[in-house]
């Protein structure tokens, strides 16, 4: 019980930071999107390191490595992750810096619906009744707020479909959660370091021109993406999957009211109408895993008695 209270803990503490993300990126809205991401990317590449080898990880990551490079599929496949993550972090920033954080609490609250859509494809799953009704009110709630826009919700789709993606190739992938991502960010630290080059030499990179207040949201942008993942590896083993699914929704929960309450953005009753039928679908969503999932419990309890 002592280490499900403090995994609950630790994952809880990672959703929250999550869900209030918003306020940090807020706070360097003067910087263009494209620049912020490589700034995380670098960044988090740069710290992550060194904290891997501040706890003696060095010898292991250096194993990863080796390890990636001998296995074609492994290195293609974490290839295309860090591409798939990296555009997930785009439009989020993107959104957050561009007044669009409803609509980014939009795409966590239908990433898992998406998630388990992938995992019926590509894994064969087989979906529930309850599942199945989950999805149907998902998608009324998703095509009367695409009615309400005028235009599809490309943005959350995007995210959600990136990060569901992302989820996916990472199931197959056997890395510890701070090396992957020191080696993700690596795949992409190239191009982040050439942007970077060029914004430089035509005079329009924001870091080193902005203030000292800039440079340091800038670098610590390294350690916002690395601090929850670092919470969430401590935390997510040592409770059930259906907790952290449900623990999931403190993020986009938080943006939603960042986006509304504190931001002023737009939630009229169409929004809130839309909105209803995605939280009863997660709801119903939520409790059929959680009751599959003490059916399992009791299941191998049996068995073992």
């Amino acid at each position: 019980m002592a280490d499900e209270k403090k995994g609950i803990l630790f994952t809880i503490l990672t959703y929250t930071i999550w869900g209030f993300l918003p306020l940090y990126w807020k706070q360097v809205d003067h910087v263009p999107s494209d620049e912020i991401l490589t700034s995380r990317i670098i960044w988090a590449f740069v710290l992550t390191v060194i904290f891997i080898f501040l706890i003696g990880g060095g010898k292991k990551l250096l194993a990863d490595v080796k390890s990636l490079w001998q296995s074609k599929k492994t290195f293609f496949s974490l290839m295309f992750a860090s591409y798939l993550i990296t555009a997930n972090w785009f439009l989020y920033i993107f959104a957050v810096t561009n007044d669009r954080i409803v609509e980014t609490s939009l795409g966590y609250y239908i990433n898992p619906l998406v998630s388990m859509l992938l995992g019926v494809f590509f894994l064969k799953e087989k979906l529930s009744n309850a599942t199945k009704v989950a999805f149907a009110l998902a998608a009324i709630g998703v095509l009367i707020l695409t009615i309400s826009y005028g235009t599809f919700p490309w943005m959350a789709f995007g995210m959600a479909f990136s990060f569901a993606f992302y989820g996916l190739i990472k199931k197959t992938i056997k890395l510890d959660a701070l090396r992957g991502l020191a080696l993700e960010t690596l795949f992409v630290l190239p191009l982040g370091l050439i942007y970077y080059a060029y914004l430089f030499s035509n005079g329009s990179a924001s870091f080193l021109h902005e203030g000292a207040a800039t440079d340091i949201l800038l670098i610590i942008s390294g350690a916002a993406t690395a601090l929850p993942l670092v919470l969430f590896a401590t935390g997510a083993p040592l409770i059930p999957m259906y907790m952290i699914g449900f623990l999931q929704y403190i993020a986009p929960t938080l943006m939603l009211l960042l986006g509304v309450l504190v931001y002023g953005e737009a939630f009229d009753r169409t929004n809130l109408i839309s909105f209803s039928f995605i939280w009863v679908a997660l709801a119903l969503f939520t409790t059929s895993k959680v009751m599959e999932a003490r059916s399992v419990r009791r299941e191998k309890l049996n068995a073992q008695h």
